[in-house]
C-alpha cells in the first residue's frame, strides 16, 4: 500500500481537463514530469502531490474539490484485501475527534509530523473511549501508529470542516462510497428512514412535521437518550435508520465490521459536541441471525431493512431457535420472513417492530404458515405497500410491516392494510405524512377501543384476521382493498380530456414557434472544453458529491437527478446550511447523462433549490457565456457521446471533457435563444404525453370495473 495517494494517467487527465494523449505528451516532452512511482508499466501510477505540483507549475491544474482529495486519501489508505470501509472508520474518529475537541484543528495545522505521529493516535482513542466506552477503541479498530497518509487525512479533514459540521462532511464522504461501491446494497433514502423511525415512535411528529434525527447529519438530535426509549436495528448497514430515530439508546449489529465501525460513529458525530459521555449508543458486528449480539434483549423498537433473497441465512444451524414461535422455523427460501422473527423476538411486549420488505414476502406461498402465525397472534399490526423508488431496489414498490410485542389480554384482531402507491405520483411528496395520518388512526382505536377507521375504497382498509386466514393468507393490500367509486369518473374523465386539450393547443402553439434552420459553413469553429473554460473564469464547475441530503420537514427545496431528467419540480426538500442552490442563470446537468440539462431561469421550479446528489452545476459568467447556449450543447447527443465514462455498466458524464464551439457571445445568445424554445416544446410535449397517459389510464379502468360502458 503507498504512503501516499497514486493517480493513473486517466485520472491526470480528469485533472487537467484534457484526453489522455496530452498526458502521453507531457511525459516525452517534459523532462520534469513525475515518475511513475508504482503500478505496471502499461498502466503507471503517480504520486497525486508531485502530479498536482506539476500542473500547478505548468497553470494545466483544473482544481481538485477539497472533498475529492480526501477521498482520493481515503482510497490511498484503503487495503486491496480489507473491507472496502475501512478507511471510512479512521476517517470518521477523525471527525469525531474535530467535532468533540475544538483544540484538535489547531494541533493538526501547527504540530510537526513528528509529535503527531505519536500524538494523533492517542487523542483518536482517547476521544472514542470517552465517546462511545472504553471498549471503542478495539471495536473500531483505529490505527496504532499515524503514517504520512494518516497525517494527510487528517489535515485534509481539518479543512474540509472548517466551513461543514462534521456530521455533514461525513454525510458526504459515505454519498461517495455508495457512488463508489455500486454493488453493495444502497443506503436507504432519509425521508423513508425517517418514515420507518415515526411509525414506530409512539409520540411522534405530527404528520408532515420533521422527524427527530431524520436527515442525514442528524439535524436535531439530542444524543442523550432521555427518553428511556431503546431502538435496535440488527441489520443497520452505515446507521441511516438508526439516525432518524433519535433521541433514545440505539442498538446496532451489522455483518460487515468496518460498516458497524461506520453506523457508531455516524450516530456519535451526530450527537452536540458538549453532549455528556459515553453515549447511549451500542452497534456490534456480526450476522444478527447466526449470533446474535442482543441475545435475550427487548427494545421498544426494532427497526430493520434486512438482507433480501438470501438463501445462506443459517436455517440449517437454526432449527431449534427459541425466536421461532411454536417452532415455526421458516423455509429455506423466506429469509425476510427469518428477520421478522428475529425483529419481533427483540420486541418488548406493546413495543413496535417496523421492516422494510420486498412484496413478495406478502405473498409467496412458502411463507403462508408463518404469516398466518404473524396474523393468529395478533403480532402484525399494519402491510403498507410504498410506491416504486421509495427505498432500493428504486424499481420495486416495496412494503413496511409493522408488528405489535403481543401482551397478555390482548384481544385485537385486525390488520391495517394501505396502499399507499395509489395516487403517488400525484402527491409524493406527501405520501409519508398520509402513512403516519392512517397508522396513529388505527393505533390509536386498536390501543383505545375508539371504532376502527372507516374503510377508504382502494386505498385502506382494517381487515379482521379471520379474513387472511385463507389458504394463501396473502397480505398484499391492494387484494384486499375496496374498489375505488365509479360516481365521479364521468366528470373526472371531463377534466382529464379537458387538460389534455390545453396541453395539446399550447404545444400546438409551440409548434409553429420551433427555430427554422439552414445550412451552416463547413468549417466548424474551433472547439474548447469546459474545463478549459473553467480555467479561464468563463464558468464555475460544482460537482454532485457535495449533493445536501435529503430531510423531511426542511425548508429548502432539494433537486434530484430524477427530478431534472423528467422536467418536474423538487420532490424532497432539506435545511442543511451549507447546501449550494441554484440561481438564474445557472445549468443544471445529471451526472448520469447530459441530455437532461437546463438552463434556470426566473419563476423556473429550480431556481433557489438546493443541489442534490448526482448532478452537476454550473455557473456561467454571463458576459462570456450564454446559459441556453451552454444547456443546448450540453443536451446534444454528441457531446455526451465524446465526453462519458463507464464505471461498471453504468456511464457518467465526465464534464470537464465536454468540448463546446467557441462563439461570439452575441451568436451564442441566439443560439440560446433557439435552443431555449426547443427546450419549452420538449417539456410541453412531456406534459402533453402525461396527461394523455392519465387519461388513458382512467378510461381503461373505468371501462374495466364494469362501472361504465362505451357510449
Amino acid at each position: 500500500m503507498p504512503d501516499r495517494p497514486e493517480v493513473t494517467a486517466a485520472e491526470i487527465a480528469r485533472l487537467a481537463g484534457v484526453g489522455r494523449a496530452a498526458v502521453s505528451n507531457w511525459r516525452r516532452r517534459h523532462p520534469d514530469f513525475p515518475k511513475p512511482s508504482g503500478g505496471t508499466e502499461a498502466s503507471p501510477a503517480f504520486r497525486l502531490d508531485q502530479v498536482e505540483q506539476w500542473l500547478r507549475a505548468q497553470g494545466k491544474l483544473a482544481e481538485l474539490p477539497l472533498l475529492e482529495r480526501v477521498w482520493r486519501q481515503l482510497e490511498t489508505l484503503r487495503d486491496p484485501d480489507g473491507p472496502a470501509a475501512a478507511p471510512l472508520v479512521t476517517a470518521g474518529a477523525v471527525l469525531l475527534l474535530l467535532h468533540r475537541d475544538p483544540a484538535a484543528r489547531t494541533d493538526l495545522a501547527t504540530q510537526p509530523d513528528t509529535r503527531l505521529a505519536t500524538a494523533l493516535p492517542k487523542a483518536l482513542r482517547r476521544t472514542a473511549a470517552a465517546t462511545l466506552g472504553p471498549d471503542a477503541p478495539a471495536t473500531l479498530a483505529l490505527p496504532l501508529i499515524a503514517g504520512a497518509t494518516h497525517l494527510d487525512l487528517a489535515r485534509l479533514l481539518a479543512d474540509l470542516t472548517a466551513d461543514t459540521a462534521p456530521a455533514t462532511a461525513y454525510g458526504h464522504l459515505l454519498t461517495r462510497y455508495a457512488e463508489a461501491n455500486p454493488r453493495l446494497s444502497p443506503p436507504i433514502p432519509a425521508d423513508t428512514a425517517a418514515l420507518l423511525a415515526a411509525l414506530a415512535r409512539p409520540d411522534g411528529p405530527a404528520p408532515g412535521g420533521p422527524a427527530p434525527g431524520g436527515g442525514e447529519t442528524g439535524g436535531g438530535e439530542t444524543g442523550s437518550g432521555e427518553t428511556g426509549r431503546t431502538v435496535l436495528d440488527p441489520a443497520c448497514g452505515t446507521g441511516g435508520v438508526l439516525l432518524a430515530a433519535a433521541p433514545a439508546a440505539r442498538l446496532g449489529q451489522e455483518a460487515d465490521p468496518a460498516l458497524a465501525g461506520v453506523a457508531l460513529l455516524r450516530l456519535a458525530l451526530a450527537a452536540p459536541a458538549d453532549a455528556p459521555g459515553p453515549l447511549p449508543l451500542d452497534v456490534r458486528p456480526g450476522d444478527a441471525l447466526r449470533a446474535d449480539a442482543f441475545a435475550g434483549h427487548a427494545a421498544d423498537a426494532v427497526l430493520c431493512r434486512p438482507p433480501y433473497n438470501e438463501r445462506d441465512w443459517g436455517h440449517d444451524q437454526l432449527q431449534y431457535d427459541s425466536r421461532w414461535p411454536g417452532r415455526l422455523v421458516p423455509p429455506r427460501g423466506e429469509s425476510e420472513l427469518a428477520w421478522v422473527l428475529h425483529c419481533l423476538a427483540h420486541t418488548r411486549p406493546g413495543g413496535t417492530a417496523v421492516l422494510l420488505l420486498p412484496p413478495t414476502v406478502a405473498s409467496r406461498r412458502a411463507g403462508r404458515r408463518v404469516r398466518a402465525e404473524l396474523v393468529r397472534s395478533g403480532a402484525l399490526r399494519a402491510v403498507v405497500a410504498l410506491p416504486a423508488g421509495a427505498a432500493p431496489p428504486y424499481g420495486v414498490p416495496l412494503h413496511v410491516w409493522v408488528l405489535r410485542g403481543p401482551q397478555p389480554g390482548d384481544e385485537f384482531r385486525h390488520v391495517l392494510l394501505l396502499d399507499a402507491a395509489t395516487g403517488a405520483d400525484e402527491d409524493r411528496a406527501g405520501l409519508p405524512a398520509a402513512v403516519l395520518a392512517a397508522w396513529r388512526e388505527f393505533d390509536t382505536a386498536a390501543r383505545t377501543g375508539a371504532p376502527l377507521p372507516a374503510d377508504r375504497p382502494g386505498r385502506s382498509r382494517a381487515v379482521p384476521a379471520l379474513d387472511l386466514l385463507d389458504d394463501e393468507t396473502d397480505l398484499t393490500p391492494a387484494r384486499h382493498l375496496p374498489a375505488a367509486p365509479a360516481a365521479a369518473a364521468p366528470d373526472l374523465l371531463t377534466a382529464l380530456r379537458g387538460r389534455l386539450g390545453a396541453e395539446l393547443a399550447r404545444l400546438a402553439d409551440l409548434d409553429t414557434a420551433l427555430p427554422a434552420v439552414a445550412p451552416a459553413p463547413a468549417a466548424g469553429p474551433p472547439q474548447v472544453s469546459i474545463g478549459e473554460l473553467a480555467r479561464s473564469g468563463a464558468l464555475q464547475v460544482h460537482s454532485s458529491g457535495q449533493g445536501a441530503p435529503a430531510r423531511p420537514g426542511g425548508r429548502t427545496p432539494l433537486l434530484t437527478d430524477q427530478d431534472l431528467q423528467n422536467g418536474t419540480p423538487p420532490s424532497a426538500a432539506t435545511d442543511a446550511a451549507d447546501a449550494l442552490t441554484a440561481r438564474q442563470g445557472d445549468v443544471l446537468v445529471p451526472v448520469l447523462g447530459g441530455e437532461g440539462a437546463r438552463a434556470v431561469h426566473p419563476g423556473s421550479p429550480w431556481d433557489g433549490a438546493a443541489l442534490g446528489p448526482r448532478l452537476h452545476l454550473l455557473r456561467p459568467d454571463p458576459d462570456l457565456l450564454d446559459p441556453d447556449f451552454l444547456a443546448g450543447q450540453l443536451r446534444a447527443t454528441g457531446a455526451g457521446r465524446r465526453a462519458s465514462s463507464y464505471a461498471s455498466t453504468t456511464s457518467r458524464l465526465d464534464i470537464r471533457r465536454v468540448e463546446l464551439p467557441r462563439l461570439p457571445i452575441e451568436r451564442q445568445r441566439r443560439l440560446g435563444e433557439a435552443f431555449r424554445r426547443i427546450a419549452g416544446y420538449e417539456d410541453a410535449l412531456a406534459a402533453a404525453t402525461a396527461e394523455a397517459r392519465a387519461l388513458t389510464r382512467a378510461l381503461t379502468d373505468t371501462l374495466a370495473s364494469g362501472t361504465a360502458e362505451p357510449a
